[in-house]
């Protein structure tokens, strides 16, 4: 059946699925381009052995039992190993993986308030608010935020199911629901709010409340237990942590985090509608004005009793602002889950309670205008206007996101008393070879943060590079001074001890990072160093071999071990190490020189080729001598 457009609804509908798509495509494609940044992705995936093992047992089993970084969310680990090995260490392609999850997550979206109200224009508008609103950039452009993207695609399609079980209540259809709530909370925990956002979606728009009024209480406990069970599972899980533990700085008071809570609750949605210097992290205020926390009370019980008072005549907006209510409210900030990273709000937790916000906006500007024609003619234009002023600020948020001195340059500028940011700017500026202006910067975050560790070690590693040991360790003992379970502080402290020939003491260090993280394979293979210049050779090769089960990619592990085998006259067992260092690294001049040293050890002529392999890559030592001694002509 055509309409006044002369256009059936399915095709647009289709049209509506296809400008969705190619608009965010358009807006968010730059960050294809783009590089991992200091902040996280070392840690989740460029400096992380367990994503790089691959899809074996032991990376699976890491995934579904860790809680790195304080949160259980396999599914995020999971992915990532498919993404180390699709794509490599290729930025490009993990920022690829959260685009597509972010379009899915949108076309989800509309179909879902489509499918919900019948409102096809309306339903766009919050789905295109969702995909191009500045402030959903981090979600999208952090490589480490794939967590956010990942559980909002899963919530989408959990809500999609409910809607589909809904329209026939029969248990297949309710499995599918628990299913894909599953998986969205083994993407994020900030998705536990789900059960209670499908209680006001049973109120408006389902109606649902209407055919259940004898027994409401009944039948949502009914239906909704094991949803709820499930979070408070995950809620056990999440707040079971010892993630807080690995830091110097201390908590804040509760007084503190509960006024913050509460101005930056209205910060939110007035960010929705003009969004204004966007940051990747927001200091924590050292203090919020009474005026504000007054100001910002006043209005939150405001707006939820006129929610309330008005939820028969207007449901859209008691709905709209509960799902933004509850949703925000995990992450309010209230309870203070990171202490390495103390900020006041976040854009990404803007990502799933701003679709609440944006039904507010789409059914509720309508209503206000109370002439069909005038409507017509006004809310289309202006809702074009302002969507497309959201996808122009979101287009140029992504450049900021390029790599991490352009990010850390920008949250200085718009930000105050950032000492985070000046911290990984420092990182940054130092990986670029800028060592003064990262010192510069290391300094400021000292400053400003004087209980903080990290600076310390950071500027420790500076000192270390250019060899002045004693200023290296002069920070690096305060960085563990300040936090006694720094483990990189221990590996870093312990390598200026071993290049001081020191190894007793580098051992000592290196034992206490190990008790500290046992699963990383530098400090087994330091170790190992320390143990073989002491001329302890079997505890180096036992370190060796640590270091290998934990990342069998490794060839510099297995040159080591195989110089220690050639040492004490295991050939043929150095020669397999050789070997294996060689396939791993084709490149590799150093394992090319210790493979010839075994040829010619065993009379081989292959000894030559090896030695003259060495020389083009670098290391000529060999072939000079074999030269030398008339080896190889």
């Amino acid at each position: 059946m055509l309409d006044k457009t002369g256009i059936d609804p399915p095709k647009k509908k289709l049209m509506v699925y296809i400008v969705l798509t190619f608009v965010t495509l358009a807006v968010f494609w730059q960050v294809n381009q783009h590089g991992f940044i200091t902040f996280d992705d070392r840690a989740y995936v460029t400096q992380n052995p367990q994503i790089q093992s691959g899809l074996m047992v032991e990376g699976v089993r890491w995934a579904f039992t860790t809680k790195y970084f304080g949160l259980w969310n396999p599914l995020v680990w999971l992915s990532y190993i498919v993404d180390y090995r699709l794509f490599g260490l290729n930025a490009g392609g993990y920022h690829l993986t959260n685009l597509i999850l972010h379009i899915l997550s949108t076309l989800l979206l509309f179909r879902l308030f489509n499918r919900m109200t019948g409102a096809l224009w309306r339903s766009a508008f919050v789905a295109a608010l969702f995909a191009l609103h500045p402030m959903h950039v981090e979600s999208v452009a952090w490589i480490a935020e794939r967590k956010d993207v990942l559980s909002a695609f899963f919530w989408m399609l959990t809500l999609c199911f409910y809607v589909y079980y809904t329209e026939k209540p029969v248990f297949r259809r309710y499995l599918l629901v628990i299913f894909s709530f599953v998986l969205a909370l083994m993407s994020k925990p900030m998705v536990v709010t789900l059960p209670v956002i499908m209680i006001f979606l049973d109120y408006w728009p389902l109606k649902r409340f209407e055919s259940h009024k004898g027994n409401l209480i009944l039948w949502q406990l009914k239906e909704k237990t094991p949803l709820f069970v499930l979070s408070l599972i995950i809620i056990a899980v999440t707040l079971y942590s010892d993630a807080n533990s690995s830091s110097s700085l201390k908590p804040f008071a509760l007084s503190d985090r509960i006024a913050n809570a509460v101005v930056s609750f209205v910060i939110y949605p007035l960010q929705t509608l003009w969004p204004y210097d966007l940051a990747v992290l927001y200091p924590f205020p050292s203090h919020v004005p009474l005026w504000q926390v007054a100001g910002a009370s006043l209005l939150i019980i405001s707006l939820s009793v006129f929610a309330i008072l008005i939820v028969k005549r207007i449901p859209y907006f008691f709905a709209g602002w509960l799902w933004y209510a509850v949703s925000i409210a995990p992450v309010a900030g209230i309870i203070q889950i990171s202490l390495t990273t103390p900020y006041a709000m976040a854009d990404r937790y803007h990502y799933l309670p701003s679709i609440g916000i944006a039904v507010m906006l789409g059914w509720g500007i309508p209503a206000l205008i109370k002439n069909k024609e005038i409507r017509r003619n006004l809310i289309f234009p202006a809702g074009f206007l302002f969507l497309a002023v959201m996808a122009l600020l979101s287009w140029k948020q992504c450049g900021y996101w390029k790599n991490t001195t352009s990010l850390f340059s920008h949250a200085l500028l718009v930000t105050k008393d950032n000492h985070v940011a000046h911290n990984n700017l420092g990182i940054a500026l130092f990986t670029e070879g800028k060592t003064q202006k990262a010192i510069h910067h290391f300094n400021e975050a000292v400053r400003l943060t004087p209980d903080d560790a990290e600076p310390y070690f950071n500027i420790g590693t500076i000192y270390d590079k250019q060899g002045d040991y004693k200023s290296a360790l002069d920070n690096f003992n305060k960085a563990v001074g300040l936090k006694p379970d720094y483990a990189d502080a221990y590996i870093n402290r312990g390598n200026v001890y071993s290049k001081q020939g020191k190894y007793q003491r580098a051992i000592e260090d290196y034992d206490k990072a190990v008790s500290l993280k046992p699963d990383d394979y530098e400090i087994y293979y330091n170790r190992g160093g320390a143990y073989n210049s002491l001329g302890q050779y079997q505890k180096a090769i036992n370190e060796y071999d640590k270091a290998i089960s934990i990342k069998s990619s490794d060839s510099e592990s297995y040159n080591n071990r195989g110089a220690i085998y050639a040492r004490i006259g295991q050939y043929q067992t150095a020669l397999s190490d050789f070997n294996k260092a060689i396939s791993l690294n084709p490149y590799f001049a150093d394992a090319y020189g210790n493979r010839a040293y075994i040829y010619f050890k065993q009379g081989s002529s292959l000894g030559c080729r090896d030695a003259k392999e060495a020389c083009k890559l670098g290391n000529c030592n060999i072939w000079k001598v074999s030269q030398k001694s008339g080896l190889c002509n």
